[in-house]
């Protein structure tokens, strides 16, 4: 099979079921944003000072593939039913987070992103959570199901601030405190 179709060439995409939507479309602006996001993740996993969350990275992947395959079938039930993650799945989140942060110091100010490169992946992949999670809210706005993922992503973006801080702390980087 053949990688090319030229389906797409005059600017639409096909979703599963055979529906064509324009490639603008909302749907596929979240769908890429979460693509791109799983992307930076993989890459975050790929440094070596990440060995120890690279684990929990790759359940974050696969959760977020399973929000992408429901955001892709728009109203297919079977799918959504099938792939939706647990409304757990925040909380796992959200654990791990409490789990990480015992061992920092509280900051009541900006940190100045880098320092280091798997720390300023880390700073880009929480960025690009962010805008994921901005454009999953667009489609919410006509696709209900696609709540618990803007859920989910905002509380990842805090996941990724939370290890930007521990890669820090791990390897003695400095945080750099932004200054006024």
């Amino acid at each position: 099979m053949k990688i090319y179709t030229r389906s797409g060439d005059d600017g639409t995409t096909s979703l599963p079921g055979g529906r064509r939507i324009p490639k603008h479309h909302v749907r596929i602006e979240a769908l890429g944003s979460v693509d791109e996001l799983i992307s930076w993740l993989g890459l975050l996993r790929d440094q070596k000072e990440i060995y120890g969350y690279r684990d929990f990275l790759i359940h974050l992947q696969s959760q977020l593939m399973r929000f992408a395959a429901v955001i892709s079938s728009g109203d297919d039930r079977d799918v959504t039913e099938k792939l939706l993650p647990a409304p757990e799945s925040v909380k796992i989140v959200e654990d791990e987070i409490d789990r990480m942060e015992k061992e920092l110091v509280p900051v009541d100010y900006f940190i100045i992103p880098g320092g280091n490169i798997a720390v300023s992946y880390c700073h880009i992949a929480r960025c690009v959570c962010r805008r994921t999670e901005r454009a999953v809210l667009r489609l919410y706005e006509k696709d209900k199901t696609t709540a618990l993922a803007g859920v989910f992503l905002n509380r990842l973006s805090d996941y990724l601030f939370i290890l930007c801080r521990r890669i820090s702390s791990d390897h003695d980087i400095e945080e750099i405190r932004w200054q006024v």
